[in-house]
């Protein structure tokens, strides 16, 4: 039929078909310095998220995003997929990123860029994971931006008693909804 429009399709990805091959393990070689992020994912209703992906773009200690190595894998340092389970956990290991020059002076308190795919989204959610006791908080021009009742939304926090280790969810709607940005 010429002339017609045919609508968006919604129902998939299937990130866990098509991309869990590509994924990191939590139980990835742990680095000095490295912390563990655990968290889920959650919907408006506060139900779990199965099939999601997340993708992590993140510095090194110095604040540089690395190219890819020379070697055989394309893949560039301070990247990862994760995907989400059947209870909408995930969790992922690296080691804390630096602050990042801003290009004009400012510093961007160490940071993860995380891009959010899932079913039912035509478009991917891009939001940041900070880290909690960082200094570099207070300073952070892309943080501060945003109202004060919401940044907590976009810090792990640690976990008691585990020194190494971090909780941050990711609301998609509702109440303490994570704050996702424009592009």
């Amino acid at each position: 039929m010429r002339g017609m429009c045919t609508p968006s399709q919604t129902v998939g990805p299937f990130f866990r078909i098509g991309l869990e091959h590509l994924c990191t393990k939590l139980d990835a070689p742990a680095v000095a310095g490295a912390v563990t992020v655990r968290g889920r994912v959650l919907d408006a209703n506060g139900e779990p998220v199965p099939d999601a992906m997340l993708e992590l773009w993140y510095p090194d200690r110095s604040g540089c995003y690395s190219p890819a190595s020379q070697e055989a894998t394309p893949i560039p340092q301070g990247f990862m997929r994760i995907a989400t389970d059947d209870h909408g956990a995930f969790g992922f290991t690296l080691a804390k990123p630096g602050p990042v020059d801003m290009g004009d002076g400012r510093m961007q308190a160490p940071h993860v860029v995380v891009l959010f795919f899932a079913r039912g989204l035509l478009r991917h959610l891009i939001t940041r994971m900070y880290f909690s006791e960082e200094s570099a908080n207070d300073t952070d021009p892309v943080l501060q931006s945003i109202p004060g009742e919401r940044r907590s939304t976009l810090i792990a926090k640690q976990i008691p008693g585990e020194p190494a280790s971090l909780r941050w969810d990711i609301r998609l709607k509702g109440e303490e909804e994570t704050v996702f940005f424009a592009w």
